[in-house]
């Protein structure tokens, strides 16, 4: 076996394993792309959006001051 086999080889070897690493890398990315989606479509079933949670809470202030406002007067009477 001369030094070019050798070589051949070497680098036959090294280019086999960075396309081993590459494939792994793009079906990784393939997955998380994949769960991202998969994510987007559950955000609005799972959590409130902040437009949403804001007006609610807007309205549970509102109740509380109108009680408050009651409590005050009837600690005056």
């Amino acid at each position: 076996m001369d030094l070019q086999h050798v070589l051949n080889f070497a680098i036959g070897a090294v280019l086999a394993a960075l396309g081993w690493f590459a494939r792994q890398l793009w079906d990784a990315v393939a997955a998380l792309r994949d769960d991202i989606r998969t994510l987007e479509r559950n955000l609005p079933v799972h959590y409130v959006r902040k437009d949403d949670f804001v007006d609610a809470m807007r309205r549970v202030e509102d109740m509380l001051i109108k009680i408050f406002d009651k409590l005050d007067g009837k600690v005056d009477k």
